[in-house]
């Protein structure tokens, strides 16, 4: 009997896995991956329940390696099981309380392939702002890098209220960073469709932890 049972979401190929080990080679390096382990077979199968992707899933029988469920879908179809659009890119930031260096880390995808975002400042007013300067920062990126290739839209997953509510003007804008951001993002309305998606951070979403470590790794707090 499987002491733990790791239920993938949206992964390489969802389904239930009875090891920790199968369990990362879906998830490690996916884009938007969300897993999660329970003690219970019932409870692992309600998890899946939960999502809305059509994708087949397979589970390996403890100690047999056994796999029912079939081929790789293609990328795009994988995507839309994991409920990602074709453009997106997730952002994070940090700061370096020894350094009073703030940064971001994250990534692009577009045409199937996958840039990294990340970048470090220390100016005096930004620093103020501690890790949210690098999350305006890293939205920022996104959108610049999206707008520099020409792409129709961009999703930006997050995990700070700011980068949408400022981007959007809900939020009051009073440092210099916030105020450059939501300018930045109003100018560019006109060339790409924005949306912004919120992602519950430290909660295994893949995504969103890769962007914290290359946060954490662009302010040297690895």
């Amino acid at each position: 009997m499987a002491g733990k049972y790791y239920a993938v979401r949206a992964g390489k190929t969802p389904g239930i896995y009875t090891s920790w080990d199968a369990c990362k080679a879906m998830v490690h390096g996916y884009p938007g991956a969300v897993y999660k382990s329970f003690k219970t077979r019932a409870e692992a199968e309600a998890f899946l329940g939960e999502s809305s992707g059509g994708a087949k899933a397979y589970s390996e029988a403890a100690g047999e390696g056994k796999r029912t469920a079939a081929a790789d879908l293609p990328a795009e179809k994988t995507a839309k099981a994991a409920g990602l659009p074709a453009v997106y890119a997730f952002v994070d930031g940090s700061y370096n309380a020894a350094t009073g260096v703030y940064g971001y880390g994250g990534f692009l995808i577009h045409g199937g392939e996958k840039e990294i975002l990340q970048g470090a400042g220390d100016e005096p007013e930004m620093a103020s702002m501690r890790n949210v300067a690098g999350e305006v920062l890293g939205s920022m990126a996104a959108v610049e890098r999206a707008v520099e290739l020409g792409l129709p839209e961009l999703t930006v997953y997050y995990d700070y209220m700011g980068i949408e509510m400022w981007a959007n003007g809900s939020w009051k804008r009073n440092k210099a960073g916030t105020i450059a951001y939501h300018d930045y993002i109003a100018s560019v309305r006109d060339q790409i469709k924005l949306s912004f998606v919120k992602v519950k951070g430290h909660s295994g979403v893949e995504g969103n932890e890769e962007a914290d470590r290359l946060a954490k790794e662009a302010v040297g707090n690895l």
